[in-house]
């Protein structure tokens, strides 16, 4: 009876051990960040080189809450915090940026006009943020 007991107990053990493994490897596999710092933009279709489309096909409108990012998938919808004042948008990601030379300099992610104007002043340009995916 006490080596079924302790079967039992060692059986439990090892099946809490293997779940939490796999949660934290499923996490870790995913291939997205939880939360990136950097420097935000935003992009209109005034801009120098905007392109009609966005990368996954879409029409590009710079008066929809979506965004430009190379660290999250298509559709992914992200929180992006303003560091300076606290405030935050939700934004979907439907194109691929900033550029890889700003990347460089410090740039995460290039928000559409109306999706910075929720955080931050136009004529700011550039603000310190926090990304982070929510769906």
């Amino acid at each position: 009876m006490y080596h079924f007991y302790v079967s039992s107990i060692k059986k439990s053990f090892v099946i809490a051990v293997f779940a939490t493994l796999c949660i934290f490897s499923a996490e870790a596999g995913s291939g997205m960040p939880g939360a990136i710092e950097g420097i935000a933009s935003w992009y209109s279709e005034f801009s120098p080189g905007i392109r009609p489309t966005t990368a996954n096909m879409e029409i590009f409108n710079h008066d929809e809450m979506t965004c430009a990012i190379w660290d999250f998938p298509f559709d992914s919808w992200l929180e992006v915090t303003n560091l300076r004042n606290g405030k935050k948008v939700l934004v979907r990601v439907n194109d691929r940026g900033p550029a890889k030379r700003l990347c460089r300099e410090g740039r995460v992610i290039d928000l559409t006009m109306a999706a910075f104007d929720k955080i931050a002043d136009l004529d700011e340009g550039l603000i310190d943020v926090k990304v982070r995916v929510v769906r």
